[in-house]
Formats: structure tokens, sequence, C-alpha cells
């Protein structure tokens, strides 16, 4: 196997790590997290049912493109920052819905925005349709960062 295909499998597996550990710990049909303060700018909840299936789309997407036309420093630095912005990811999904750390939560879900500028970046420098439609995950993961501590803030004190 070639290094290219090698990485663009490796940018699936890391989706697909992302989606099946998403999905282990996310939980918003028990009591717990029906009863939490929402913060005011929380979009409809129908709007996480049509947003993950575009991101993990478009994040399979943009790993295999960038494993098949990158270089190999620009594709090994992809997959460094996508894999701890998902490791991020997975922590927030952890610490809310298991510990119920908002803290904790609220700061992996800032790292993971924060992570995934870089991405946005160097896919600019891939493909410009591809860049454009990861820019709608960094935005999403924005967003849910600063609802994250929205829920620090509304609920923190009755945990």
């Amino acid at each position: 196997m070639t290094f290219r295909n090698a990485t663009s499998f490796l940018g699936i597996a890391i989706v697909l790590v992302y989606a099946i550990g998403s999905g282990l710990w996310v939980n918003t049909g028990d009591g717990w997290y029906g009863n939490l303060n929402r913060p005011s700018w929380q979009p409809p909840s129908y709007l996480f049912g049509l947003i993950w299936p575009y991101n993990f789309f478009v994040l399979g997407v943009a790993g295999f493109a960038i494993g098949q036309r990158a270089s190999k420093p620009v594709s090994v630095t992809y997959m460094v920052f996508f894999a701890a912005s998902v490791v991020a990811a997975l922590v927030w999904a952890y610490q809310f819905y298991r510990p119920h750390n908002f803290t904790a939560s609220a700061i992996a879900l800032t790292a993971t925005a924060v992570l995934t500028l870089p991405m946005i970046f160097i896919l600019f420098t891939v493909s410009i349709p591809i860049a454009l439609a990861v820019v709608p995950y960094q935005l999403w993961v924005a967003v849910a960062a600063s609802l994250s501590w929205g829920y620090r803030a509304l609920n923190a004190a009755s945990m």
C-alpha cells in the first residue's frame, strides 16, 4: 500500500472512530440531559440530525483527498490535527455525558474548534471546494463550544 492510499484510509478511519466513539457516549434521551437548562442560542434538535451526517461525510472526503493530493509533510500535519481534534471531541462527549463535567467538556470542545482551524487552512491549499465544504463543520464545533460553555454557566451549580 502506498503512503497516499494509507493516508487516505487513515482519514476515513479517523472519521469512523469519531462517529462510533461519539455514538457510544452521546445520550440525549435520558432524563439528565432533558432536565438541563439550555442556552438560548441552541439550534433546534432536528439540525443535529442533519448536520452530523454531513459533517462526517465531508470530513471523510477531506481526509481521503488530503491523502491523495497533499505532500507527505502536509498529509501528516493534517492527520495529526485531525486526530487531535477528534480526540478532543470524544473527550467532550465523554466528559459531558458520563461524569457530567461541564468545565472539562467545554475546554475539550473549545480545543476541537481551535484544532480544526489548521485543518481548514491546509485544506484551502489542497482543494478550495473541499475546504469550503468543511467550513460548516468548523462553524458547528465553534457554536457547540459556545453552547458547552453556556451549559456550564447555566447548570454547573446544580451538579
